[in-house]
């Protein structure tokens, strides 16, 4: 049985539309609010925090209703389909207020923009499964990575070169852009991917025959944790949560440091954030082999070591350049080290048929983290006047999540290595 690698990418569409929505989000949104808007950075990061509040919300709630959702288009469609579109409406009206400086009708935009992409997230990465045997999702999953980052690189290239130097930046260009894209991704979706009979096909062929885990359920069933084990998940979640209180602070305050404490002109701080996510790609393979090599929590130590040593020097410099490059091509390594391994120490904790459980564990803790982390390093800087903050507060944190995870003593069984390069690719995203 293979992976049908055609299917997968024209799937993965829909997660290439989002994350390209998202990373011009927390480029361009922060930069407005400071600039267009005069709001301070504690209520930006409040601002900034909304998203994964409503992620922790509407998540489970639109995955659970498509699940039960029949049309003649499929489950997932419609639900992709009307989001993408009331999420492209929205977000163009965004830059139309942002022009006009009109808070009112931007506020009533972005939060209507908010929640339409939070209605159509979950279904758009359950589709992959829906369609896709279950031996063959973990492929399938990192084809939907790659895909993302594509998406990713799509927005920061828009950043870049349309973003200018100097004046009040018009984000209408790079908004339609992407509303083009977005728009785009999903009508070759829905042109090429016929859900209902996809899944039928799974039905007929067999694709969802039960995994070993759930074989297994009763067997799992009625076991309570050993105290031991309990205590290394409990560590190891409040690794992730401290991973990305360091981590999502960073980005979400990034534009705004690169502009107003290191003075980069325009678009140009996507440069850095480019070079991070190419180069963590990259890694994705190599950080695989590092585990297999020498076990996750090993990797995982040295991908929070690399960060921690490479947000310290970054304290340290008053202004941006080339040499900053390389140490955003480190952080990119040390961000695939840790991404990559965190989830299967998680998930390696698990009983039997409990795999779902413990990744509703893995997000709660990254996601609660991303609620906290902007508006507590938004507060901090406003309270200091001083963006300098930043990364020695990212600093600390990812040595709590060092610290945290030196307490895991379970889940490092080091994995078979991967036959296909393209699993060592798949980071635990929804499958």
């Amino acid at each position: 049985m293979k992976l049908n690698y055609k299917r997968t990418f024209l799937v993965g569409l829909a997660f290439l539309s989002i994350c390209t929505f998202w990373q011009a989000y927390d480029g361009i949104i922060p930069l407005i609010l400071k600039n267009t808007f005069g709001i301070g950075e504690a209520t930006t990061g409040q601002i900034m925090a909304i998203d994964n509040m409503l992620a922790l919300v509407m998540l489970p709630l639109f995955g659970s209703i498509s699940d039960k959702t029949k049309t003649p288009i499929g489950k997932r469609s419609p639900y992709i389909i009307c989001g993408t579109i009331v999420a492209v409406i929205s977000m163009l009206f965004l830059a139309h207020f942002d022009n006009k400086v009109n808070l009112l009708g931007f506020a009533l935009c972005l939060g209507l923009t908010l929640l339409a992409m939070a209605t159509y997230r979950s279904p758009a990465v359950s589709l992959m499964p829906d369609v896709t045997p279950k031996k063959l999702r973990s492929k399938g999953n990192a084809v939907i990575n790659i895909m993302g980052t594509v998406g990713g690189v799509i927005a920061l290239l828009l950043i870049k070169f349309l973003i200018p130097k100097e004046g009040k930046p018009n984000f209408f260009p790079i908004f339609a852009i992407i509303a083009c894209v977005m728009i785009g991704a999903v009508v070759v979706l829905v042109l090429t991917i016929r859900e209902n009979k996809l899944v039928k096909e799974m039905e007929e062929t067999g694709g969802y025959e039960s995994t070993e885990a759930e074989l297994n359920e009763e067997h799992s069933k009625g076991r309570k944790m050993p105290k031991d084990v309990l205590k290394s998940l409990v560590f190891m979640l409040g690794c992730v949560a401290f991973f990305f209180f360091g981590y999502n602070a960073v980005t979400t305050f990034f534009s705004l440091y690169m502009t107003n404490f290191l003075n980069v002109k325009g678009g140009g701080f996507a440069d850095y954030l480019l070079i991070s996510t190419v180069f963590a790609v990259l890694f994705y393979l190599p950080s695989g082999w590092l585990a297999t090599k020498f076990g996750r929590k090993k990797a995982v130590m040295l991908g929070l070591s690399i960060m921690a040593f490479c947000f310290l020097v970054m304290s340290f410099f008053k202004n941006a350049g080339l040499h900053l490059l390389p140490f955003f091509a480190i952080i990119g390594f040390g961000y695939a080290c840790v991404i990559v391994n965190t989830f299967p120490i998680v998930w390696e904790m698990s009983q039997g048929s409990d795999i779902g459980k413990y990744t509703g564990y893995y997000y709660t803790a990254s996601m609660a983290a991303q609620i906290v982390t902007p508006m507590l390093v938004g507060g901090l800087i406003e309270k200091l006047d001083n963006y300098g903050i930043l990364f020695p507060y990212a600093v600390v944190m990812e040595i709590i999540a060092f610290l945290m995870l030196m307490q895991v003593k379970h889940g490092d069984s080091k994995p078979v290595p991967h036959k296909d390069k393209l699993e060592a690719l798949d980071v635990g995203g929804d499958d």
